[in-house]
């Protein structure tokens, strides 16, 4: 999976927009409310990638109890770098992951991000995939 991928998976799911808060070496992909785009509210993080890196990695946010089972299952899993490494993998994408694989983790990360929202909120998105 290359950037453009990435970017285009990260951007497909409701609410989901680009920002760079970190400089322009750095996408960060952001889920908020429908009803706030283009609003004050700011978003909130599911997923970060340096486009020009190689090899290429992407941040994604994980459940800790299954970071360390995919860290433990896949040596292109680590710890994210610069984040909580608790609660953040960084994903290697050298082609040794399947792109089934990246698509799960990017949405579980998404699904993650989006559960933490308001109810009100996580309706707008018409968000219902765990439970409530």
């Amino acid at each position: 999976m290359d950037a453009d991928a990435v970017r285009e998976l990260c951007l497909s799911f409701p609410g989901a927009y680009e920002d760079y808060p970190f400089g322009p070496e750095v996408a960060v992909y952001k889920v908020r409310p429908l009803a706030s785009a283009g609003s004050a509210v700011e978003g909130k993080m599911f997923a970060a990638i340096r486009p020009e890196q190689r090899p290429l990695s992407l941040s994604l946010k994980c459940d800790p109890a299954l970071a360390v089972q995919l860290r433990a299952a896949h040596a292109e899993i680590t710890g994210a770098y610069h984040m909580n490494k608790k609660h953040w993998n960084g994903v290697r994408l050298d082609g040794e992951l399947s792109v089934g694989a990246v698509r799960d983790m990017v949405e579980d990360s998404y699904d993650l991000v989006v559960a933490s929202l308001p109810k009100g909120q996580r309706e707008s998105l018409g968000w219902s995939r765990l439970a409530q």
